[in-house]
C-alpha cells in the first residue's frame, strides 16, 4: 500500500459479533505526554486497578538512528522525533509528494514486534473509518519498517482539553456517542484498540472526535488482551469519567490528572464533583464497573462498544447550552460645538457634561400655518369617515345576526389556523441512494434502520469534497426514504457519519406520483444548504405533506488524505393525514 489511487477508494462493511470478554490486559501509566508529542503513540496506560502494570516485551532492537532530513521512499522526509521508546520511534514528517504533514513510526525490520506492528496497520488501514486517524502507508524496506499515518494540526488531544476544564455535558456526550460508536465498528470488523486513553482522543476544529493508533499503539508495545472488548469498554467508561470530573478514575495519577483517593474504590462522579450530568455519569460506571462488581446500580453493564452505544443511543439527546447573549453598551450621548469639536471652553470643568443645545423654535411662517391646518383637516375628515364605514359594517353584521341560529358554529373558511398536530417518528417504508451513480446502494436502508451502529458510507474520494469533482457525482449523493404514503412532516433528525458535510433537506410535492430521481423533483425546501456538524436537527412550523424526502449531501468532510461520510441513521417526524 505504498501508493494510493487519485480516484474513489471503496471498502466494504461487514458486520459480525465477538465474543464476550472477562479480564483485560493493561499497560503500565508512564506519565503525561509533553505537547511536541501530541501525535505520537506512546501514551500511557493504567489498570483497572489503578495500579501501573508493564506489558512483556523481550530484548528491544536499538533504534534506527535517524535524523531530522532523512527521506524514507524519497517521499516522507522526517522533520521532528516526537518519541523515542523500547527500540522505535516516532515523527512528525512531510510527505513531499502531497505536501502535507505526516506522523511517521519507525523500527527495525528485525525487531521482535515489527511482524505484528506491520500486521496491525494493514489491518488498520483496511477498515477505512473516519472516525479513526487513518493508516496511510504501512511498509518494509531497507532494513526499517515504517508506518505511516494522518497529522492533524488543527486537532486537540483530551489531555490538553481536560488540562484546562471538565467538558461540558454536551461535549462529554459527543465523546462517549462518537467514540463508543467507532470502536462497536472496529470490533465488528475483528479490530481493538487496547490503548484508549486520553492522548489517543483528538477533537477537531469542527467538534468531531477522532480515534489514533487502532491495533497500532498495542502492537508497538506487545499489548495483548484475551476480552479485548471489555479492555476497550473500560477504558471508555474512564475516559468519560475523566471528561465528567477532571479526575482519573484509578488511585494512580495520570495523564495530568488527580486521582481518586486511595482506598475509597471507585464512586460515582457526582461524589466526585457537584453539578455531573446524571445520565453521563451513570453510564461512566457501567462501563468501567463493567465485571459486575461495586457500585449498585439498576442498569446492567455495559461489558462491550456495542452495548455502551445501545445505551448512549437510548439517552435523552443533550443538546447544546444556548449562546450567551451579551447586551450591547449603553449609548453615551456626546455633545459637539460647532467650531470647538467639543473642547471645553476656557474656564470650564473638563470633566462636566455640557447640556444639549435647545432645539431650535417650530416654523411660525405664514406657510407653515396653512400646512398645519391643512393637515389636521384631511386628519378629520379621515377620522369621520372611517367612523362611519365602520358604524355601516357593524350594522349590516347586526342585520344578518338576526337571521341566522345563535347555536350554529362560524364554519372555518381556511383563514383559522389549522389544528396543532401531535408529532411522533414517522415508519419509513424504504430507502435508496440519490445519484446518477449510487454509492453503496444495498447498504441504504442502514441510514434508516433505527440503529445508530449501522450506517450508509460512501467511497473516498480525492482532491475535491464535491465527491472528487467526478461527472458521475455532479449532483452529489444522499439518501431519499420512502414513507409509504403521503404524511404530514413536522421535523427531520439526521445523525451523519463524521462532522462537516454540506447538505440540504428537501421533500417532493404531495402530488408526486413516483419516486423522483433528479433534485428537481425535490420542490419543497425542509432545511437550507449548510453545514452539519455530526447531527442535524430540523422542525417546522407549519407541516409538509410528502411521502419522498431527500436528504442531500453536495459535500463530504475531510477524511484519510480524502473526503469521505455517510449517515448513519434519519429520522422523519410527523403525523398521518
Amino acid at each position: 500500500m505504498a501508493e494510493r489511487s487519485t480516484a474513489a477508494v471503496d471498502v466494504a462493511d461487514n458486520g459480525g459479533d465477538e465474543p464476550p470478554a472477562a479480564q483485560a490486559a493493561k499497560a503500565t501509566a508512564d506519565g503525561a505526554e509533553t505537547q511536541s508529542a501530541r501525535h505520537a503513540a506512546d501514551e500511557p496506560v493504567t489498570g483497572s486497578d489503578g495500579s501501573p502494570k508493564q506489558p512483556k516485551t523481550t530484548a528491544a532492537t536499538p533504534a534506527p538512528e535517524l535524523h531530522s532530513g532523512h527521506k524514507l521512499a524519497r517521499r516522507y522526509r522526517l522533520e521532528e522525533c516526537v518519541t523515542r521508546l523500547d527500540g522505535f520511534s516516532s515523527w512528525r514528517a512531510m510527505d513531499e509528494k502531497l505536501r502535507r504533514a505526516v506522523g511517521v513510526h519507525l523500527l527495525p525490520a528485525d525487531h521482535p514486534r515489527a511482524r505484528s506492528v506491520l500486521a496491525a496497520a494493514r489491518s488498520s488501514a483496511l477498515l477505512g473509518d473516519p472516525r479513526f486517524v487513518q493508516v496511510l502507508d504501512a511498509v518494509e524496506e531497507n532494513d526499517l519498517v515504517y508506518v505511516v499515518h494522518e497529522w492533524l494540526p488543527d486537532a486537540t488531544e483530551l489531555t490538553a482539553l481536560l488540562a484546562v476544564a471538565p467538558l461540558e455535558p454536551h461535549d462529554a456526550y459527543q465523546l462517549v456517542s462518537q467514540v463508543s460508536q467507532a470502536m462497536a465498528a472496529a470490533h465488528r470488523e475483528g479490530l481493538s484498540h487496547l490503548r484508549l486513553t486520553p492522548g489517543a482522543i483528538l477533537r477537531t476544529s469542527t467538534g468531531q472526535y477522532r480515534i489514533r493508533g487502532l491495533a497500532v499503539n498495542a502492537a508497538l508495545r506487545g499489548i495483548t488482551s484475551d476480552t479485548p472488548q471489555r479492555t476497550d469498554t473500560e477504558a471508555i467508561g474512564a475516559l468519560l469519567y475523566a471528561a465528567l470530573t477532571r479526575r482519573w478514575p484509578y488511585e494512580t495519577d495520570a495523564y495530568g490528572l488527580t486521582g481518586l483517593p486511595k482506598g475509597v474504590g471507585l464512586i460515582p462522579p457526582d461524589q466526585v464533583r457537584a453539578g455531573v450530568h446524571r445520565g453521563l455519569g451513570e453510564l461512566a460506571m457501567r462501563a468501567l464497573a463493567n465485571d459486575g462488581a461495586t457500585a449498585s446500580r439498576q442498569e446492567p453493564a455495559c461489558t462491550t462498544p456495542e452495548e455502551l452505544a445501545k445505551a448512549v443511543a437510548a439517552m435523552p439527546r443533550i443538546r447544546p447550552p444556548e449562546p450567551a447573549f451579551t447586551a450591547p453598551p449603553e449609548y453615551q450621548h456626546t455633545t459637539y460645538q460647532q467650531g470647538s469639536y467639543g473642547a471645553p471652553r476656557p474656564g470650564t470643568a473638563t470633566t462636566a457634561m455640557q447640556a444639549p443645545p435647545p432645539p431650535p423654535p417650530p416654523l411660525q411662517s405664514r406657510t407653515g400655518r396653512v400646512l398645519k391646518w391643512g393637515v389636521a383637516a384631511l386628519l378629520i375628515a379621515a377620522l369621520g369617515l372611517g367612523s362611519w364605514q365602520l358604524a355601516d359594517t357593524l350594522l349590516d353584521r347586526l342585520d344578518k345576526g338576526t337571521t341566522t341560529s345563535q347555536e350554529q358554529p362560524p364554519a372555518n373558511n381556511g383563514n383559522q389556523a389549522p389544528e396543532k398536530i401531535e408529532s411522533k417518528p414517522l415508519a419509513i417504508k424504504d430507502a435508496t441512494v440519490f445519484g446518477r451513480d449510487p454509492i453503496k446502494p444495498e447498504d441504504a436502508f442502514k441510514a434508516a434502520d433505527g440503529d445508530q451502529s449501522s450506517a450508509w458510507i460512501t467511497k473516498i474520494f480525492f482532491s475535491h469534497p464535491n465527491f472528487g469533482n467526478l461527472d458521475a457525482y455532479d449532483d452529489g449523493s444522499g439518501i431519499i426514504v420512502d414513507l409509504g404514503s403521503v404524511k404530514n412532516v413536522t421535523g427531520v433528525e439526521v445523525d451523519f457519519h463524521g462532522s462537516g458535510h454540506k447538505v440540504e433537506v428537501l421533500a417532493a410535492n404531495a402530488d408526486t406520483g413516483t419516486q423522483p430521481r433528479s433534485a428537481a423533483g425535490f420542490r419543497q425546501e425542509i432545511r437550507k444548504l449548510g453545514k452539519a456538524d455530526g447531527t442535524l436537527e430540523t422542525s417546522l412550523d407549519t407541516p409538509v405533506k410528502t411521502r419522498y424526502l431527500l436528504v442531500h449531501i453536495t459535500e463530504l468532510p475531510p477524511s484519510g488524505g480524502g473526503f469521505r461520510g455517510g449517515i448513519n441513521n434519519i429520522k422523519v417526524l410527523g403525523a398521518d393525514l
